[in-house]
């Protein structure tokens, strides 16, 4: 192992050389010199330190774990998806789309915090004070007392947090910021690494929560290194079209909480109201049911949601499509290939169009059954009944699966007014529920024969 090359630094003058000498060459003085490690002095260390610090072997059993503390922000719908709000030591990874209200919603939030009594901190690298002021009195945020710093040196805003010694900072953002100790341009591989370890490193050791905005790549996925992600405590997700009202920010990593937990925001005049009712945007507001409609409950983390599925059959060509939008078009194909081998409804000759209302997207199968009822029910020209909701997995053999936390799912679609369900035989629920009549089916074929009994 290659030992540490040695300076020698004079205790009278602080000179230093490279060699030992009886005199000293900066200011003459005799027998003043004393050794170090050059790599020591050179802070190249501290540069590799361990993000938490360092700690005695000790048995799991014997290590009291205690829960976190939590501070809301001031938005319940923020809180939800970190886990109930910001965490000391924490850090929070925030990407989305430009524009799509990141520093705003962040701003607000201090904003919050600040007038909670804690100390707040607002570090912009992509704008300048005076247009953070702009955009805080744009929001409504009159009088507000967050401290701003605009500044993109990593070794200038490590030295504003030891001083001002904030309860939360936000950096916004992370590829703007860059460290005099690489020659890289800022952004690049080694600056968003470098710069998001030492913020990371300072968060954990002051205790000061702080909140990182990344930029995402053309693919939505966040730019820079993955590592990044590995890194953080939190990784947020912002969602939405620019061009709609409604936004999501959903939780993809959470060490403090759930994951796929998502909140639900309106761009309003004023900024970014939560919605305490997301159901409302996924549910279209038919006067009477209509054909190719069907409600399913869905789980986001641990929020159930109403969304409606709707489906277009239409008669195609030689070649028809198959499209959906919010759901996975490859197991589109696969319900289609179910439906007919196993309920005899053949869908070869038609294009079959699938959409999820209000943007959100679907990844979980629970949404196989609604699919095929919405399908059928387009093709026969047949509307469900009002106040009808359907989830449920189904299988290649045709049989129907259960979906986790059924009763949930039941409990807030009779919250709702929905009186009819067909669920899976798994998930009927043990006592009735109020108002709800369900229909508990094992196979494909007896769903469907429900739905026309129903119809």
């Amino acid at each position: 192992m290659a030992k540490d090359k040695s300076i020698f630094t004079c205790n009278e003058c602080g000179g230093t050389s490279p060699k030992w000498l009886g005199k000293c060459p900066s200011c003459a003085a005799w027998n003043t010199l004393v050794e170090s490690s050059a790599v020591a002095e050179s802070g190249v260390r501290n540069r590799f330190a361990s993000l938490a610090g360092t700690a005695e072997v000790a048995v799991l059993a014997d290590i009291e774990a205690s829960d976190v503390d939590r501070t809301p922000t001031g938005h319940a719908e923020l809180d939800r998806v970190l886990g109930g709000g910001i965490v000391e030591g924490g850090v929070v990874l925030i990407g989305g789309d430009p524009g799509i209200g990141k520093s705003t919603l962040l701003l607000q939030a201090l904003d919050s915090l600040q007038r909670a009594g804690k100390k707040t901190l607002y570090v912009t690298g992509e704008e300048s004070g005076a247009q953070v002021a702009l955009r805080s009195r744009r929001l409504g945020l009159e009088g507000s007392q967050v401290r701003v710093l605009a500044e993109i040196q990593l070794e200038k805003i490590l030295g504003a947090l030891g001083s001002q010694q904030p309860d939360v900072a936000v950096i916004d953002s992370i590829q703007t910021v860059y460290s005099d100790q690489l020659t890289s341009a800022p952004g690049s591989v080694a600056q968003v690494r470098e710069c998001a370890a030492h913020l990371t490193r300072a968060a954990k050791s002051a205790g000061v929560c702080i909140v990182l905005v990344g930029h995402v790549t053309k693919e939505g996925a966040l730019a820079g290194p993955r590592v990044l992600e590995h890194m953080v405590d939190t990784v947020l997700y912002f969602e939405g079209d620019t061009h709609s009202q409604f936004r999501l920010v959903r939780a993809i990593k959470n060490r403090f909480g759930a994951v796929n937990e998502i909140g639900v925001f309106a761009m309003t005049e004023k900024g970014l109201k939560g919605v305490s009712n997301p159901s409302a945007i996924f549910l279209s507001q038919h006067t009477e049911p209509v054909p190719g409609s069907c409600v399913m409950v869905t789980l986001e983390g641990t929020r159930p949601l109403l969304v409606e599925i709707q489906a277009l059959v239409d008669s195609g060509g030689p070649s028809p499509r198959r499209l959906s939008v919010g759901l996975d078009r490859d197991r589109l194909a696969m319900l289609l290939a179910v439906l007919h081998r196993h309920a005899g409804v053949a869908c070869m000759d038609q294009d079959v169009f699938i959409n999820a209302v209000g943007g959100v997207r679907i990844g979980e199968p629970a949404a196989d059954l609604a699919v095929m009822l919405a399908i059928s029910s387009s093709l026969r020209g047949k509307p469900l009944p009002k106040g009808f909701i359907a989830f449920g997995e189904v299988g290649l053999a045709g049989e129907v699966r259960p979906a986790p936390r059924g009763q949930e799912r039941l409990r807030e679609a009779s919250k709702l007014g929905f009186t009819q369900a067909i669920v899976p035989k798994a998930n009927a629920p043990k006592k009735p529920v109020e108002g709800m009549q369900v229909h508990a089916v094992e196979r494909v074929e007896e769903a469907l024969a429900i739905f026309r009994s129903l119809a």
